[in-house]
């Protein structure tokens, strides 16, 4: 796999052993055509696989990225694959149900690839929305199969759906988590 876009563009990156379905090279370039200019927004990739799309968001300035992968097999690889850039990311080898209600802060864009075959999704979901580890006005991003479609609600808490993008059997879903207070204009 190449890193698609940004200052890191064409650098190659492994793909770990055990079961891994990466993100397609068309999925992550369209996904972050979508999310514009990351400079200094934080990231998180939870079910992160290869490190790709964390390393795809460092290369569009994306500051702190933090990864999360539970298959310690593959931290090896995943550890070389993000020596390559000189953005800082940060890899928790945990699962993400115990990492998600244990962060110590939030992010502006929080990113799921969980494997296809996993049960629950929505659940995932609802436990992003109930520990608010998604900004006020940050985004939650989730892959899943077209399959389930049907399962996912237009609001998860107070994550509200905006946007959704197939790409084959693939589906990004894109909730955005709503303000509590909406922020004053600078015309107020």
């Amino acid at each position: 796999m190449r890193v698609t876009g940004g200052i890191y563009r064409g650098r190659t990156v492994v793909c770990p052993p055990g079961i891994i379905r990466p993100a397609m090279d068309r999925m992550r370039e369209s996904l972050f055509s979508i999310l514009g200019d990351l400079d200094e927004r934080s990231f998180l990739d939870l079910f992160t696989g290869s490190g790709c799309v964390g390393i795809e968001a460092a290369s569009r300035g994306a500051a702190p990225v933090h990864l999360v992968e539970n298959d310690r097999i593959k931290k090896t690889v995943i550890l070389k694959n993000i020596s390559i850039v000189e953005t800082k990311i940060q890899l928790f080898v945990s699962d993400v149900y115990r990492f998600i209600p244990s962060a110590k802060r939030t992010y502006d864009i929080v990113y799921a690839d969980p494997p296809f075959p996993m049960e629950g999704k929505v659940k995932l979901a609802q436990l992003i929305a109930d520990s608010e580890i998604v900004a006020e006005g940050g985004l939650f991003i989730i892959h899943y199969p077209r399959e389930e479609d049907a399962s996912w609600p237009q609001q998860i808490g107070d994550l509200k759906f905006t946007d959704e993008r197939k790409y084959g059997r693939s589906l990004l879903r894109f909730y955005k988590r709503e303000y509590k207070v909406e922020p004053k204009s600078l015309l107020d």
